[in-house]
């Protein structure tokens, strides 16, 4: 087979002129590096080798990208490779492999690698019945964020996905016996040789969030049988919780020179999305995905596309996601998070009632209701009575009370009646008697009094407020109408002046995050007109 063209640092070799010596001996110094090879075979479903099949290689965060064509005998081979991630492909005609990720190292052996293809309309590992109708296309910087409406609404739903991201599944607590640690220390202290002896200690150590006491038993483990598979694993995920992500992808590259899983995937994405590579975070989950649509690999990638403002495929994912998984209260409150982000107010709140509907004990629901609700320009559909309920279930919570009281002045405002205000009146200062400092219902029950003209009351909330939060700056502003109300126009001048000095920080600050947040170009394709769920 005639590879010639896949060698760019040989060709880039021949005819440059003498004098670019630098370009020169690094391409001497790439051809001495004989085991800079990704080799390997293309089977079929069946373990048949397969003649003919495309083979694609590109280099993750780089712009090598090559492809050749197997033999007869259903090989490949890329040599002369820089060292560094890549992502390999295969397909013929209809049949595609998964996408496996590599390491290329010249200090390594090169291991062949196997590529199955398999039916993309038959394969068991495919999540989706079809294919999703986006392709995300590579990744911008931007100031701009995506959003909808004023930049309070703006400023909210790029919290709320952050938060979304942040929701953790619903699984029972695992409970740790001092007594079992004791004993594991003990076996591995008669033998510390011994490889189930220091699996053991650091699988528990692992599960109890010891990451750093899990690596030293993990990796004496390693080192005993580099073969058990299990044991790295195990190795890579407490390097990865102890921040060491170097370490853990090299042990996630060496196992999935071995293996293609959905777990090697979702964790080679975390690796590279705690390296800032959030490219190719959404593209190996994406592939966890399709291997195994377990609910947290679609919440993974559902998230990863959110948090990079790919809002429209976010929410593909997070619908298709909670259609697979229905009973996931986290999946459909990232869904009500994505569709507010896309201002979608109505359908947000819909699958947030849904989300609090589905494990009512979780607060998570109820607070982005709350949310949304305090920037919605109109009331919203079946908040009110699932925040009622939220203060029914957890009345001892500032914030239930905080949230349903807002939610029923916000239904209230066009009321002439003072007494139509005294149930909001009543939840706030309960909030406040509730959590003390409690700065947004302290600031919230201030303007309450502002608007019955009781400004004594007004200005001891705020003056509140401010002890408990400086750098709230609508505290600032409440604050001086108020004095200017009671006739003091230097206090008053003063806490403007203030208002406008943090507005201005906090704009800083709030450009800076939009800066720092690398936003995914996304290629749509032909979607119909989104409709309000039944």
């Amino acid at each position: 087979m005639d590879t010639s063209h896949h060698q760019p640092s040989h060709a880039l070799c021949v005819g440059i002129p003498t004098f670019i010596g630098l370009i020169l001996l690094a391409c001497a110094a790439l051809a001495q590096s004989p085991n800079n090879i990704v080799h390997g075979t293309v089977f079929d479903a069946s373990h048949k080798p397969v003649a003919g099949a495309a083979v694609t290689l590109h280099q993750k965060g780089g712009p090598l990208a090559l492809d050749t064509r197997t033999n007869a005998t259903g090989g490949f081979t890329f040599p002369d490779l820089p060292s560094g991630t890549y992502v390999l492909e295969a397909e013929r005609s209809s049949l595609h492999s998964p996408a496996t990720s590599i390491a290329v190292d010249s200090s390594a052996e090169p291991r062949p690698i196997e590529l199955v293809l398999s039916s993309a309309a038959t394969a068991p590992e495919m999540g989706f019945a079809d294919k999703p109708d986006f392709t995300v296309a590579g990744i911008v910087d931007r100031t701009a964020a995506a959003g909808h409406g004023a930049d309070t609404s703006l400023r909210t739903s790029e919290s709320l996905a952050r938060e979304a991201a942040a929701l953790k599944p619903d699984k029972p607590a695992i409970t740790l016996d001092a007594q079992e640690e004791a004993s594991l220390r003990a076996d591995l202290a008669r033998a510390p040789g011994s490889f189930d002896a220091n699996h053991r200690l650091g699988e528990f150590c692992l599960h109890a969030g010891s990451f750093r006491e899990a690596i030293p038993p993990l990796e004496a483990a390693f080192q005993i049988n580099p073969g058990n598979h299990a044991n790295e694993y195990d190795l890579a995920l407490a390097q990865k919780g102890a921040g060491d992500y170097g370490a853990a992808r090299i042990h996630v590259q060496n196992l999935l020179a071995h293996e293609t899983t959905a777990d090697l995937h979702s964790l080679l994405g975390d690796l590279d999305e705690h390296t800032g590579d959030s490219l190719s975070a959404v593209r190996e989950y994406e592939v966890a995905v399709r291997l195994d649509p377990t609910e947290q690999n679609y919440f993974k990638w559902g998230s990863e596309l959110l948090l990079h403002r790919a809002v429209e495929p976010a929410i593909e994912v997070f619908t298709k996601g909670a259609a697979a998984h229905p009973q996931s209260a986290r999946m459909m409150s990232a869904l009500g998070a994505a569709l507010f982000a896309a201002g979608h107010d109505e359908d947000a709140a819909l699958r947030l009632c849904a989300a609090s509907d589905l494990n009512p004990a979780d607060p998570s629901p109820y607070l982005f209701l709350g949310r949304i609700d305090a920037v919605a320009p109109a009331p919203l559909p079946c908040i009110e009575p699932k925040l009622h309920r939220f203060l029914e279930l957890q009345p001892g919570d500032a914030r239930a009370s905080y949230y349903y009281g807002m939610a029923l002045w916000n239904r209230q405002h066009a009321s002439d009646d003072p007494r139509d205000l005294e149930p909001v009146e009543t939840l706030l200062a309960r909030a406040v008697s509730l959590d003390p400092k409690y700065d947004e219902a302290c600031l919230q029950l201030g303007i309450l009094y502002f608007t019955e003209r009781n400004y004594d009351k007004a200005i001891n909330l705020y003056t509140r407020v401010i002890e408990i939060n400086p750098q709230l700056s609508e505290a600032h502003y409440r604050l001086g109408v108020a004095y200017e109300r009671i006739g003091e126009p230097a206090k008053a001048k003063e806490q403007f002046r203030r208002h406008a000095e943090l507005e201005r920080q906090q704009a800083a600050v709030v450009e800076q995050q939009r800066r720092e947040v690398k936003q995914f170009i996304v290629v749509l394709g032909q979607q119909p007109p989104h409709t309000s769920p039944e």
